[in-house]
């Protein structure tokens, strides 16, 4: 069948049984695998020939799970990460090398800036942040000869930002680099970035994508359009032979549809081995199953919730894309039209401390280090997830010392309102 919808592709995609196998997805748990002669394992180690030698590099479950997210993106490959923020690291990494540098959104997860301006800062990668209001000239501005990709997210965490993410495709490719999308909180349920441009895409498969908090993982998916070969000489590792691997060249070897991927895997997961592993792969499949009903009712509770919470008087500020006067509610209506996530931002009058008595007022809503959840949950960013960063820092990323980040689970949103509604009494 062609056309099939990303519903029948959450419930069915990556794997089909054959006569007399296992209906449900089978966890290999196993770290190596047996071959006949030497020579057979030598030619996966040469990749020369496909198959599995060590789960560090690649497990049939894995594959199984990161072909079906593929689909869902509509890509041309794709693997799993121990976590997202692996998942980070090697999208930017797979392409970028001590000397280069990298255009980012201001806008994204804290843990993902310090990832950024600090850690691979020590590895010699720059990174110039612009805000994602930032003018054409701005954007263009803060590209350099040795600017290797563009990356974003297309509904920032927590600042509930949606990115103009054609625009800055536009921008990326005018100067020969790809985009990078996180897609973690829209998931392609509602929104696929390669449609509007985007060149690869990462997710933390940690949120609404295993639903459950029940495993840590993250995903990588190209979709197998950037043309590495016409930029040949701002992607060597792509383009040029590459001597741990008997000089393959893997642009030649893989074509567009399989270099980008294949490098990340026989290269990065080879050497720093963010594997995820295929009890969690399992897991995560299991959340994908009804990721399409799930992200439903979730956009459904955080609309109701963000409306609630607009006509609060003790509220003095709410952001939620698809509320009508946001900022981002036009490029919601663009990108998102079917819904966005469940997540709202919002600020209590009263700031820091008012923020703080909601929050351990809460009977329903958890204060978790965690989002995107079956469950809901909340958390002050300013002084968690984001607490590395100075007020200069923090502005910039959209969050401010008084922004509840309030992940609306799988419960009634009357029961949700209630909740909110009674501990805000508390201040």
């Amino acid at each position: 069948m062609s056309n099939i919808s990303k519903d029948t592709i959450c419930v069915q995609g990556g794997y089909t049984p054959g006569n007399g196998e296992p209906r449900q997805l089978p966890i290999v748990q196993s770290t190596t695998f047996k071959y006949a002669t030497g020579d057979a394992m030598g030619a996966l180690f040469d990749l020369k020939a496909s198959g599995y030698f060590y789960s560090r590099l690649q497990n049939p479950t894995c594959d199984t799970v990161a072909a079906k997210i593929c689909e869902l993106e509509g890509g041309s490959a794709a693997m799993l990460t121990s976590s997202g923020q692996a998942a980070s690291f090697y999208s930017i990494f797979n392409i970028a090398s001590c000397g280069d540098h990298i255009v980012s959104s201001s806008t994204i997860y804290g843990g993902t800036y310090n990832l950024f301006a600090v850690t691979m800062k020590r590895m010699g990668i720059e990174f110039t942040f612009v805000s994602p209001d930032c003018t054409d000239e701005e954007l263009n501005a803060a590209f350099r000869p040795n600017t290797k990709a563009v990356f974003g997210e297309t509904i920032a965490n927590p600042a509930l930002v949606v990115l103009d993410i054609e625009r800055f495709a536009r921008a990326a490719h005018d100067h020969g680099v790809p985009l990078i999308i996180d897609n973690t909180f829209a998931t392609p349920v509602n929104c696929r970035p390669f449609e509007w441009g985007a060149d690869i895409v990462t997710h933390s498969t940690t949120k609404y994508m295993d639903g459950h908090g029940a495993a840590v993982g993250g995903c990588i998916v190209d979709s197998g359009r950037f043309d590495w070969a016409a930029h040949a000489e701002k992607f060597p590792g792509l383009c040029t032979p590459d001597d741990s691997y008997h000089g393959v060249t893997y642009v030649k070897e893989f074509g567009l549809g399989g270099a980008y991927i294949t490098k990340a895997t026989a290269q990065l997961m080879r050497d720093f081995g963010s594997v995820q592993s295929p009890q969690s792969a399992f897991l995560l499949n299991l959340g994908l199953e009804s990721l399409h009903v799930r992200m439903a009712r979730h956009c459904e509770n955080g609309m109701a919730v963000a409306r609630f919470l607009q006509g609060h008087e003790k509220v003095t500020w709410v952001t939620y894309p698809g509320l009508e006067g946001d900022k981002s509610y036009a490029l919601a209506q663009k990108y998102l039209p079917n819904g966005s996530c469940g997540v709202v931002s919002f600020g209590v009058r009263g700031g820091r401390e008012a923020a703080a008595k909601v929050m351990e007022g809460l009977k329903i809503a958890a204060i978790e280090t965690h989002v995107a959840d079956a469950r809901s949950c909340c958390l002050h960013p300013a002084t968690t997830t984001h607490r590395q960063m100075s007020d200069e820092e923090l502005l910039a990323a959209g969050v401010s010392a008084d922004l509840i980040r309030f992940s609306c689970g799988l419960e009634s949103k009357d029961d949700l309102i209630a909740d909110l509604a009674q501990a805000l009494d508390r201040v």
